[in-house]
């Protein structure tokens, strides 16, 4: 009998359409595996949700929200308190991947090369006092797909919190910029599949570039020296294990190379549930290792499990 999988998409995040598109991607690969799939559009009626994990149990759970309660280890809570298999990491790993001030803190404690950086209050960040020199990043500590990011060059009169509310916690990360090359890895299990490079007309991947069609080049494998490449494919596998990451992720690195290759690799986070839109890049690096979408999957479904 084929496996039952629920796929649990959408949800009530800032990235519920990107949830939406990964979820309709997955359910429809997992019908090509031979699943038995239904889906679940999350809503905040918890009550119905769980009821219907209780009352028509699933053999998995495909995790395929994403952003804040389903990718941060909320959602995977339940999971495990009722004792049903899921796709991606666990609690912590999804808690740690998600709070950007808590994975710099595990990442810089392994000796993984970060971008120096700031945690400040939003009130507290003055333009007179403590803005670090230009040009550096924003960042909300605890979003995904580069909601909110924005990057404070020399010639910006103003910045993210000058003028308009900050809509994303009172927290901010602040990172010096890191000039060079967008470069992200997918890691399946603790294989490294490949590194692919971004290139974007925009001033930096963000949410536009991610999920827009036209709005980003992607190049398999990324042309970067060989020993750079042999590197960063060790640095994700490194980055996905001292979070005690599983399934699938996704880590993202700047890489640096104006003073030549093999140039410096900048660690900025690993996305414990990347995603699986038209546009997404682990399907991409996937089917440049010989690795189908269905077959991908299909490997996520049948090593999910709860935490212990």
């Amino acid at each position: 009998m084929a496996k039952k999988v629920l796929v649990v998409m959408g949800g009530f995040s800032a990235e519920r359409e990107v949830s939406l598109s990964s979820g309709e991607g997955c359910i429809k690969a997992l019908n090509e595996a031979g699943y038995d799939v239904e889906s679940w559009d999350l809503t905040r009626d918890l009550e119905a949700f769980t009821g219907k994990l209780q009352d028509d149990r699933p053999d998995v759970v495909f995790n395929a929200l994403h952003g804040r309660y389903g990718e941060d280890g909320c959602l995977q809570g339940i999971f495990d308190m009722l004792g049903i298999p899921y796709t991606h990491s666990g609690v912590m790993a999804s808690a740690l991947g998600m709070n950007k001030a808590a994975s710099r803190n595990v990442f810089e404690s392994a000796g993984l090369p970060l971008a120096e950086g700031w945690i400040f209050h939003k009130n507290e960040f003055s333009l007179a006092e403590d803005e670090p020199k230009r040009p550096y990043v924003v960042k909300p500590i605890a979003e995904g797909s580069s909601v909110g990011v924005t990057i404070v060059f020399e010639e910006d009169n103003d910045t993210p919190l000058s003028g308009a509310a900050w809509e994303y916690g009172k927290a901010i990360l602040v990172e010096k910029y890191i000039p060079g090359r967008e470069i992200q890895v997918a890691v399946m299990g603790e294989r490294p599949l490949g590194v692919i490079e971004i290139l974007t007309d925009r001033r930096f991947y963000d949410y536009e570039a991610k999920y827009t069609p036209g709005q980003s080049r992607h190049l398999m494998p990324a042309p970067i020296h060989k020993d750079a490449y042999d590197e960063v494919m060790a640095l994700s596998v490194d980055a996905h294990a001292c979070l005690d990451c599983r399934g699938v992720s996704r880590v993202d690195f700047r890489y640096d190379d104006r003073e030549g290759e093999p140039g410096k690799f900048y660690l900025l986070e690993v996305n414990t549930q990347p995603g699986m839109t038209p546009t997404s890049l682990v399907p991409e690096i996937a089917a440049a290792a010989g690795i189908s979408f269905p077959d991908l999957v299909s490997w996520m479904v049948e090593n999910a499990e709860c935490d212990a």
